[in-house]
This record gives C-alpha cells, sequence and structure tokens, in this order.
C-alpha cells in the first residue's frame, strides 16, 4: 500500500529536480516496532509518494515488489528489521526467477535501514543509527548519488528460503532465552535495558549459558559436506588449513552443543558469530560448537566480538552442509524461530544480492 506523504517545508536539504535523482523506493513494514508514525511522516519528506510503501502482510509486499518490478527502481531500501529484509528479498527472488512474472528482470540494489531489533544487516553495511536524522540521510544520499559502494552478498538456502544465517542447537534456544527475558524482564525500569542488546547478552550470560551449566547441551551429530563441491577447514586466521575436504565427506562427527552456518558475520546485536563469513565468494561460514558453558560464560566477550577460537569451535568454509543430529534440536532461521528439527541441508542459494554499503566497496 502506499504512503500518503507528510509534506513540509522545513527539509531543503533535499534534492528537488528528480532528473538528478536516481529512483529509490522505500519499503517499510508497518507491523515493525520501531516503523511508527513519527518515522513514516519524517520518511515522507524525503520521498515522494509514489516511491514510498507499506506493506502489513504478505500480500502487501508481493504487491509492492511487483510495482518495484514494472518500474525497475535501481536502488530498494527496507525498514523493519532482518525479517522484513530477507521477506522482501526472497519475493523479489520469486517474482524474478524463470517461472515468475518477472522473470529475467533484473534485482535492484538494496539499502537497508535500522528499524529492526537486532539489526544484524544493518550493521554489516553500516547503516546509519536511529539517532538524529541517520535513517532519513541514508535516503537522502542514495536518492542524490551519494553512494560510496556496494557490497555482494551471498545468501544462504534452506527449505527453499533465503536468510543470511541459520542453525540447530545453543543458538535457537539462545534465540528462545531471548525471547523470555525481554517479555518477562523488559517491563517499566528495564525495558530499554532489556529489549536491545543488553537483553541478548543477559539471555546468554544469565539464561542460556546457566541452563546448560546443569543440562547436557552435547548431542550427537554428523556434518556431511556436499556431494559436488570441496570444503575447507578454517584456522583461527579464517584461512583454510590442510587439504581440501572432498566432495561427500564428513566434516564432523561427534557430539555438539550448536551447528550453523552463514554468508555474514553478524548474528544480531554486534555479535560476531560467523566472523569468516564473506571472506570466500560462493561459500559459507559453517560453525560447529563444542564448548563448555562454563567457558562460553569466561570468554563471552571476546566470543562476541568474534576473537574467540579454542578447540571446540570448529570453522569451515563451504558450499553446502547436510546436518543431522540424533534427536531434535531447537532450529533458526535468520535470528526467528522455526521449530525443532533432525536434519537440514544448509547450502548457498545460486543468487547474490547487493548491498548499499556507506563505508565504500568491500566485494
Amino acid at each position: 500500500m502506499l504512503v500518503q506523504p507528510l509534506r513540509s517545508p522545513d527539509l531543503r536539504q533535499v534534492p528537488t529536480s528528480p532528473a538528478a535523482e536516481p529512483k529509490v523506493a522505500v519499503l517499510l513494514n508497518a507491523n515493525a516496532r520501531k516503523v511508527d508514525a513519527r518515522v513514516v511522516k519524517s520518511l515522507s519528506h524525503a520521498v515522494p509518494s509514489e516511491d514510498l510503501f507499506l506493506s502489513r502482510s504478505e500480500l502487501d509486499a508481493r504487491r509492492i515488489v511487483q510495482s518495484v518490478l514494472e518500474r525497475r527502481y535501481p536502488v530498494v531500501f527496507t525498514g523493519g528489521g532482518d525479517g522484513t529484509f530477507m521477506g522482501f528479498i526472497n519475493e523479489f527472488l520469486r517474482q524474478t526467477e524463470p517461472r515468475g512474472r518477472f522473470a529475467g528482470h533484473a534485482l535492484p540494489r538494496f539499502g537497508v535501514l535500522k528499524l529492526g531489533t537486532r539489526n544484524a544487516l544493518a550493521n554489516f553495511v553500516n547503516a546509519s543509527s536511529t539517532r538524529g536524522d541517520g535513517i532519513l540521510q541514508d535516503v537522502v544520499r542514495a536518492r542524490a548519488g551519494d553512494v560510496t559502494g556496494y557490497r555482494s552478498m551471498d545468501l544462504v538456502m534452506v527449505d527453499g528460503q533465503r536468510t543470511p544465517f541459520a542453525g540447530l542447537g545453543v543458538d535457537g534456544k539462545l534465540l528462545n532465552d531471548y525471547i523470555w527475558v525481554k517479555e518477562n524482564l523488559g517491563k517499566g525500569f528495564f525495558k530499554r535495558m532489556m529489549t536491545g542488546s543488553g537483553g541478548y547478552f543477559s539471555a546468554v550470560a544469565f539464561k542460556t549459558v546457566p541452563h546448560y551449566l546443569t543440562n547436557s547441551t552435547w548431542v550427537e551429530c554428523e556434518v556431511k559436506n556436499s556431494a559436488t563441491h570441496a570444503a575447507y577447514r578454517l584456522g583461527p586466521n579464517g584461512k583454510p588449513v590442510g587439504e581440501p575436504l572432498a566432495p561427500g565427506e564428513v566434516l564432523f562427527r561427534g557430539k555438539l552443543m550448536m551447528a550453523g552456518a552463514a554468508t555474514m558475520p553478524y548474528y544480531g546485536y554486534g555479535f560476531r558469530m560467523f566472523p569468516f563469513a564473506g571472506q570466500r565468494r560462493g561459500m559459507m561460514h559453517v560453525r560447529l560448537g563444542q564448548v563448555q558453558a562454563a567457558n562460553v560464560l569466561a570468554n563471552l566477550p571476546k566470543l562476541w566480538e568474534g576473537r574467540w577460537f579454542p578447540e571446540g569451535i570448529h570453522d569451515f568454509h563451504a558450499k553446502e552442509v547436510t546436518i543431522r543430529f540424533e534427536r531434535p534440536m531447537p532450529f533458526q532461521v535468520g535470528g526467528d524461530a522455526a521449530g525443532y528439527r533432525e536434519e537440514v541441508k544448509l547450502s548457498v542459494a545460486p543468487e547474490t544480492v547487493e548491498l548499499v554499503d556507506f563505508q565504500g566497496s568491500v566485494n
């Protein structure tokens, strides 16, 4: 649905010549907590009404994507969080696949507005803060052609959906614990403290890790490489160690607390869960965890910054892996709970997306 603009003569820095402005669409998720009336009004001052869209449902998103593809916008910003971004990305890819309505159409480049909860993608592309007019200025700069670079990103394919990361085990438990902390402790005086990175950190330190101090975290697991592509075991510097691992080879067999993969480093709130993601084009960072909960707690700051590499963390670059646990494990896709699974196949999607990055081109 189109957002009707609320015009104001105050914003004089916005260019007024349509011919000088690259076409930029802004797609907002009306259901996101941070997409409020103030944000919509602010953006409506800088973006023409025909370029500003508000989605409340999957049907809205489908119609918006069709409009964007019909008008061939070269740059599209999404606002509402990682789930909003991936929801639109998956719809764009459905519409442009060989059997889609817009088969053969090129994808636009994508910008991310920092309007989510975890903001993993926004951190990845150096999106401006919500303080002041940061979000507005990102859009204004893109409309003025003042974009210093773009970043290509692979995506993880799981169950026909694309996502930046997915995993089984303790990371799924962590997600559920964070939701519990936010809903049960994030009230009144503690609301601000427990609904952002503080809540996430608190969930790890005071709920997830303590649970695993008294409960077994390790479950028998087998991780098998793709049948058609080699994989690479990684050292603490992210470089391959030893010979390439053959197609079809078992990468790991034993007890694990978590197994996941990602194509970008951030897990949310600046947590660099996958520090080697994005370093090898066409491959994802597969991380397997086999560490004691007490050690995680003792080294949590280093783990958060992507600087902790004990013997129990196993890192790989791979094109595709199949993960099989002995019993169902908590499953998360892109930071959203996805039930419990014993087995899952994670692979690099055939498509890449180009992201607006205001700190310059990376790859």
